[in-house]
């Protein structure tokens, strides 16, 4: 079974960088894709980058320039170099993993990352 931890979360300020990790501590599998996203209080889940396992990368256009994803697929981990973070930023990061049977998505607990102002 699939077990993805995150980790890297923390307090900081406006303006801050901080790099959260993901890994998978079960069983390894070939990846389709690995994906980060967020979920902010009171609001719905929100995609922020995708790997794919051949490396290709994908953001939507409001998360290009900011956020950074890279991956290692011989450990299922997944990585977000996040710079010059915002109040807005506030939420519980999230990864995810397709294998790529494609035939589920595996999910985090999440780590809480929070930006004062």
């Amino acid at each position: 079974q699939v077990q993805l931890v995150e980790s890297g979360g923390g307090l900081v300020q406006t303006g801050s960088s901080l790099k959260l990790s993901c890994a998978n501590t079960g069983n390894i599998v070939t990846v389709h894709a690995m994906r980060w996203n967020r979920q902010a209080t009171g609001k719905k889940r929100e995609w922020l980058a995708s790997i794919t396992g051949d490396g290709h990368t994908y953001y939507p256009p409001s998360m290009k320039g900011r956020f950074t994803i890279s991956s290692d697929n011989a450990k299922n981990a997944v990585y977000l170099q996040m710079v010059d973070l915002k109040p807005e930023d506030t939420a519980v990061y999230i990864c995810e993993l397709e294998p790529s049977a494609r035939d589920t998505h595996y999910y985090g607990q999440g780590t809480q990352v929070t930006v004062s102002s």
